[in-house]
């Protein structure tokens, strides 16, 4: 596949993730368990290697303040995309309530 048919597909696959309420929230939940078995694995399995080397421990800690950041700013994103999809349902509703509701012109 080419540049333009990659850079096509990882749209589309961003498109799927992003605008799926199902899929953003399997990948949160896998972008959370990533973050949370990163931080155990650096608090009781590396923790000597760590402890030894201060580039490895920065390092370790960066990549795992990463991982909290982008899950944090995708939690936000999800948070407003809900927000934003009740808000359109609640619209079209009040809407169909009140067609259903309209007063008959006078004839």
């Amino acid at each position: 596949m080419g540049e333009a048919g990659d850079w096509e597909l990882s749209k589309a696959i961003a498109r799927a993730i992003l605008y799926n309420r199902g899929q953003r929230r399997k990948w949160l939940g896998r972008l959370l368990f990533l973050t949370v078995v990163w931080m155990a694995v650096g608090l009781w399995v590396v923790d000597n290697l760590l402890s030894k080397s201060a580039l490895m421990f920065v390092l370790w800690w960066g990549f795992c303040f990463f991982l909290a950041t982008v899950l944090a700013l995708f939690t936000f994103y999800d948070i407003l995309a809900v927000l934003r999809e009740e808000r359109e349902k609640s619209d079209e509703r009040f809407a169909e309530i009140l067609a259903n509701h309209k007063k008959p012109t006078d004839e």
